[in-house]
């Protein structure tokens, strides 16, 4: 996957824009943890080839997509699985777009679905506003291809911003800036190459997508902007429209939002990780996303064996956070507006686990080092304290860091309140180690709290 912060161009050299000053705000970095909502017309059809348990050629890898929002690329690619099965069902001559007519969103409860994600623990919620299909989910005035006009004949932004914010988190759009194959006449993507050359970069394109996240800033005042797969070429310069001028002016009305890095410009925010496992700590602030499955978007022939287990899903957080990153885990909701009940139990778990040991997640900076090599431990620290974060608590014993004195008061957090931990002194061929309690040794992750020892 790419590093989008590095992906930059045209180089427009000495003349190129100014940018407003980059940064993340505090209030993100405490956040820890958001939700993606991917919904859109590829809710209904819901199916993309799982390869995340087997392998597939790279050079077959679109035709044989893992992601099922990308449904509306998959199924022109003449052969591949998506193009076979949609004729299946839909029957030839059903195209891509007639899928608006057949999205009902009868089972959304707008309130209960951000409860959900509230309870699990969101402290931000980001749904895709339009993702490459081109299809708004707001009551746009660019395009009568919306939620507004065809399919829910409902403006889903507009109900998941107020839901949000009256349930205390923060609201954030996804947009794809540079890909909407609504307005596009070019054949699939089938490469990484494909991903960047099939793909408008003309002024009136430029000004469509400008014109369309202006809207998504002025309704709904977005805390964050996070943008995917590039701007169009056209829109980066010096006009109004462009990139530069966009985030100059989205930041002068609210000064606390910030943005990613999937603009193509040289300017970011936080910069992102999709679907990878970052070794040790990114001293920039980043943001590790990706689904509780292998896609996205909902896609119905995933199973338990594609799904991240509600303590898998626990000890992704602790390792992303122990690194200076967010996680931005993904709900993919059915076309009907309902979650899946594999997405529900691991959800359900991060939860229960965040609010008996929540303390060692929101609000923590990384520590020196990310963890102990060949030890499970990962370490967090807020105002004095250090959080040790034990992810194999079964074996019964955790390692102390050899920064620890003896005798410092060290503690259990966890549901039942905190209890006082039992440290075994170094031995010659081991430093000291924590006993873990019995009540704790089937968490997915049992985390000690003691005084910092380099505070």
């Amino acid at each position: 996957m790419l590093n989008f912060e590095s992906r930059v161009g045209p180089d427009f050299g000495a003349n190129g824009p100014s940018y407003p000053d980059a940064g993340v705000p505090e209030w993100y970095r405490d956040a820890k943890l958001g939700f993606f909502v991917h919904w859109g017309l590829y809710s209904v059809p819901a199916w993309g080839t799982p390869t995340g348990t087997r392998n597939v050629p790279a050079e077959d890898a679109y035709a044989h997509h893992q992601y099922a929002e990308w449904y509306g690329n998959t199924v022109r690619i003449k052969g591949s699985p998506t193009w076979e099965r949609h004729q299946d069902v839909y029957g030839t001559g059903t195209s891509y777009e007639d899928l608006a007519d057949h999205w009902n969103a009868d089972a959304f409860d707008p309130q209960a679905f951000v409860g959900s994600l509230v309870d699990a623990g969101a402290r931000y919620v980001i749904p895709t506003t339009k993702h490459h299909e081109g299809f708004c989910l707001w009551g746009t005035e660019t395009t009568p291809f919306n939620a507004v006009n065809r399919g829910p004949k409902r403006d889903l932004i507009s109900e998941i911003a107020r839901e949000t914010r009256a349930a205390g988190a923060r609201f954030g759009v996804y947009f794809s800036g540079a890909l909407d194959w609504h307005v596009s006449d070019f054949p699939p993507i089938e490469s990484d190459t494909d991903l960047f050359r099939f793909r408008r970069n003309d002024e009136r394109f430029a000004r469509y997508s400008a014109a369309q996240l202006e809207e998504l800033i002025e309704r709904f005042e977005p805390d964050i902007l996070w943008n995917d797969i590039d701007w169009p070429d056209g829109g980066k310069g010096h006009d109004p429209y462009a990139v530069a001028a966009l985030l100059e002016r989205y930041l002068d009305a609210i000064p606390h939002g910030v943005v990613n890095d999937r603009w193509g410009v040289p300017y970011h925010g936080f910069i992102t990780r999709e679907y990878r496992h970052v070794e040790d700590i990114i001293e920039q602030p980043w943001e590790s996303t990706r689904g509780l499955g292998y896609s996205f978007g909902y896609n119905q022939v995933e199973g338990p064996e594609h799904t991240l287990s509600g303590d898998a899903l626990i000890r992704l957080l602790v390792d992303v956070v122990s690194k200076n990153g967010n996680l931005l885990i993904n709900v993919g909701p059915r076309a009907d507006g309902s979650i899946p009940e594999l997405q529900q139990q691991s959800m359900a778990a991060m939860g229960s686990w965040l609010r008996g040991n929540g303390e060692a997640i929101y609000g923590t900076r990384p520590w020196r080092r990310a963890g102990e090599s060949g030890q499970a431990v990962s370490y967090t620290q807020n105002a004095g304290k250090l959080y040790l974060q034990a992810s194999d608590p079964a074996t019964g014993e955790a390692a102390l860091p050899a920064e620890y004195c003896g005798g410092t008061a060290v503690h259990w957090l966890g549901q039942g309140g905190s209890q006082p931990a039992e440290v075994l002194a170094a031995t010659p061929g081991s430093g000291a180690r924590l006993v873990v309690p019995e009540s704790l040794r089937g968490e997915a992750v049992a985390v000690a709290v003691l005084a910092d020892p380099l505070a």
